[in-house]
C-alpha cells in the first residue's frame, strides 16, 4: 500500500475561507500533489481538473459544497505541483485513469464519488467504465465523459504525436525554461484561458508557477501539449457509457467547451442520447468553460442536490424502510 501524506495550508483569497490540506502521495516517477478539504470520515468526493489546469480549479466550488463532505482534488502528472512523467513518456487518458486508480488505492476508497471538468471529466468516464463498482455518482463540468474522434482520424493523429513525441524527445538538451514577471505568466495564462477572471487567474497560478531566480516559470509539462496518441470513436465511446454504473449529471456550459472544440455533425446530439439512454441527468447551464470556477454559486446547489438525492445515508434508510415494511 502507498501511502499518502497530508500538510495544512491555508489559502489567503477572500472566497476561499475554508482551511486546505496538501495532499502528497509518492509514484514511482515522483509524486503527485493535490489539496483535500473536509473531515476524514466525510463522504469522499474525488475532483479531477481539466487540461493545462490543476486543483485550483475547484478551490471556489468546494467551500460552497457540504462541509461535511471529503474532497480530494488532485494535480494530475505534468500540472500543477505534481512530478513530471519520465522522460520518453507520452500523456494519454489511459494513464490517467492509472493515475487516479493509484490515488484511490493509497486512500483506500472503495466506493466514491467523481466531479471531474473538462479532461478531468473524460478521465472519470473511462474511470467509471473500467471500475463500475467503485463509482457511486458522477459530476461532469462541461465534458460528456469523453471526446470522440473520427476513425479516419485516428491513426493520423497517433502518428503526429509519435513524431511529436520524438522531435520533443530530440531537442530535449536545448529546450530553456523560459523566466516570466508574474504578470506576464498571468498574462500569457489569460491569452489561453481568455474567459479567466483575475482572480480565477491567480488561483490556478498558485500551483501553475514556481518562483526561480529573476521571476516565475511555469510548472506543467510542455508534453501535455502534444497531439494524443490514443483517440477513441464514437462507437467505442458509446459503449463505455453502457458500462457505467455510477449516476451522471452533465453541466453543460452554453458558451463552453463545444464551442471551442466542434464535434462533428450530429456527434453531440448521438452522445446526448447515449447518456439519456443511461438514464443520465444533462442541465444545460449559461456560462463559460471555467464556469465552475469563475461563478461557482450557479452550479454548486444544482451538485449538492445530485449528491444527496441519492446519498449513502438516504439509500441506507430507504433500505431500511423497505425491510421494515415487509416484516
Amino acid at each position: 500500500m502507498i501511502s499518502a501524506t497530508l500538510c495544512l495550508r491555508h489559502f489567503g483569497t477572500t472566497t476561499m475561507r475554508r482551511a486546505a490540506s496538501e495532499f502528497r502521495m509518492t509514484v514511482p516517477w515522483g509524486e503527485m500533489r493535490g489539496q483535500v478539504w473536509g473531515p476524514s470520515h466525510g463522504r469522499p468526493v474525488l475532483c479531477l481538473h481539466g487540461w493545462a489546469d490543476n486543483s485550483g480549479t475547484f478551490n471556489t466550488l468546494i467551500p460552497l459544497l457540504p462541509k461535511d463532505w471529503r474532497f480530494v482534488a488532485i494535480d494530475f502528472p505534468g500540472h500543477g505541483l505534481s512530478s513530471h512523467r519520465p522522460d520518453g513518456c507520452f500523456y494519454t487518458f489511459p494513464l490517467y485513469v492509472a493515475d487516479v486508480r493509484r490515488v484511490v488505492e493509497a486512500l483506500q476508497w472503495k466506493r466514491f464519488s467523481i466531479i471531474g471538468h473538462s479532461m478531468g471529466g473524460n478521465v472519470a468516464g473511462m474511470f467509471s467504465a473500467l471500475y463500475p463498482e467503485m463509482v457511486e455518482a458522477v459530476v461532469l463540468l462541461d465534458a460528456f465523459g469523453f471526446f470522440p474522434t473520427e476513425v479516419t482520424n485516428k491513426f493520423k493523429n497517433m502518428s503526429e504525436g509519435i513524431n511529436d513525441q520524438i522531435h520533443y524527445d530530440n531537442k530535449m538538451n536545448e529546450r530553456r525554461e523560459k523566466v516570466y514577471t508574474y504578470e506576464k505568466a498571468k498574462e500569457r495564462l489569460k491569452v489561453a484561458n481568455p474567459v479567466l477572471s483575475d482572480q480565477s487567474a491567480d488561483i490556478l497560478l498558485e500551483r501553475a508557477v514556481r518562483e526561480v531566480e529573476g521571476g516565475f516559470i511555469f510548472t506543467r509539462d510542455f508534453r501535455i501539449n502534444l497531439k494524443n496518441i490514443v483517440n477513441i470513436s464514437m462507437q467505442q465511446g458509446l459503449y463505455m457509457l453502457s458500462l457505467i454504473k455510477a449516476r451522471v449529471l452533465l453541466l453543460l456550459a452554453s458558451e463552453g467547451l463545444f464551442k471551442t472544440f466542434t464535434l462533428p455533425n450530429g456527434y453531440s446530439d448521438m452522445i446526448r442520447k447515449g447518456w439519456s439512454d443511461q438514464k443520465a441527468t444533462i442541465i444545460d447551464i449559461e456560462g463559460d468553460h471555467h464556469i465552475h470556477l469563475n461563478k461557482p454559486e450557479s452550479m454548486a446547489s444544482i451538485i449538492t442536490d445530485f449528491f444527496q438525492s441519492h446519498s449513502p445515508d438516504k439509500i441506507e434508510s430507504e433500505c431500511d424502510n423497505n425491510q421494515t415494511s415487509k416484516l
